[in-house]
């Protein structure tokens, strides 16, 4: 198989620097949307378009066989410059590739190519290329579109690189690999004043700061402290710079928060409107609080973890599974597609951090020496599970 893909490798590497070049943001991908749609046309790939607005959807059949699989990849980039200087850089400017959905497409369009020109399974596979993973709610514009009415399956499986593996090394974790990743928003509405006559007015600032320093209570002191959750405030905004000597009436906080499981999850949303509640009383003042629930946990599913690995390790070899990585707090909306039906998640080595360029670094890029590995598991994966019986 891998010598079958290795054929294309050359020029899958100049369409992953080509994707890398021409970054879309979300809902915004039509050019690498025209050009996802074009190859798996070319391969003689069954193509269906505009699920999520951007999305493409690729269907494999072979045999007779009445299972079906689902397999995403993502295809937006983030609005972020790139500084370094490589070849294929970005063309866009405050546009990147910096958490290698360049890759991850590449690595499922060399799946489909192998895939259609073999059909050595027995069923169906749906090529799920999702638009809009950061943050713009890509596979729920997909599922809304009725991506599971149409292409119903048995599982669906996502896969990230990571860097800090090596490039033939796979990490496959039952339970839960990505954290939720939900907003959240306080407005305190105080009475401005002059700053020398605080009496006479109600201070919303005086309100934030009791908050702000209560809020990092709840994971200390209200998670289990065998669980993991993150809650941060990442935005205040409060007056005008320049009034040095006034006293705001309103004081505007965002931030984030994350957590593995429902209960926890639940809890954050509480939790952050009580202190909320309690700092505005305090001061005698309104606070108006949302949570904003945008992506749930992705918690892998013992049987489509066990799948995988069989998959993962057919590719990389037993001595190449990393078992025991640990769970990301970053957010994944692949959620959306395995709360519906069982899903797996897994990590594909993108070789080192050189420079300290993780994903969302303006110096991050794909490892092309990834591509083989992503795309032989992808291709393992459907001819293990869409098995032909013997």
């Amino acid at each position: 198989m891998k010598s079958a893909i290795n054929e294309h490798l050359a020029e899958l590497t100049s369409l992953r620097r080509d994707l890398h070049a021409h970054p879309e943001l979300g809902f915004e991908e039509r050019r690498t949307a025209d050009l996802v749609a074009e190859k798996l046309a070319a391969w003689g790939i069954e193509v269906h378009r505009g699920l999520g607005q951007t999305g493409v959807v690729g269907t494999v059949r072979a045999g007779s066989g009445d299972r079906a699989i689902a397999l995403r990849a993502d295809m937006d980039a983030l609005a972020m410059p790139e500084l370094a200087d490589r070849p294929h850089r970005s063309t866009h400017p405050g546009r990147m590739h910096a958490c290698g959905h360049d890759g991850h497409t590449t690595m499922l369009l060399g799946a489909a190519r192998y895939l259609a020109e073999t059909g050595q399974f027995d069923g169906t596979v749906h090529l799920i290329f999702q638009p809009a993973e950061e943050g713009r709610g890509g596979a729920r514009a997909m599922v809304e579109d009725g991506f599971f009415d149409r292409f119903p399956v048995d599982a669906v499986y996502g896969m990230h690189n990571m860097p800090g593996l090596a490039p033939d090394q796979i990490a496959v974790v039952p339970g839960p690999q990505l954290a939720s990743s939900d907003s959240w928003e306080v407005v305190f509405d105080g009475i401005g004043t002059h700053g020398a006559k605080p009496h006479l007015g109600r201070d919303a600032i005086a309100a934030t700061g009791q908050f702000l320093t209560a809020l990092n209570t709840i994971v200390s002191r209200q998670v289990d402290p065998l669980h993991a959750a993150v809650v941060s405030a990442c935005s205040i905004q409060a007056g005008d710079p320049e009034a040095w000597n006034v006293i705001p009436d309103q004081v505007t906080i965002r931030g984030t928060a994350r957590a593995y499981t429902a209960e926890n999850r639940d809890l954050l949303d509480r939790e952050i409107g009580i202190l909320a509640e309690g700092a505005a009383k305090m001061l005698g003042i309104r606070a108006d609080y949302r949570f904003i629930r945008r992506i749930a946990p992705v918690v892998n599913d013992a049987g489509a973890t066990a799948s995988a690995r069989r998959a993962a390790e057919t590719t990389v070899g037993a001595d190449n599974i990393i078992d025991d990585f640990p769970p990301s707090t970053a957010g994944d909306d692949f959620s959306v597609f395995s709360a519906i039906v069982p899903g797996a998640y897994v990590w594909v080595g993108n070789g080192p951090a050189e420079d300290g360029a993780l994903h969302h670094n303006s110096r991050y890029d794909f490892n092309d020496d990834a591509i083989l590995t992503g795309a032989s598991y992808w291709a393992n994966l459907v001819e293990q599970e869409l098995a032909v019986k013997q």
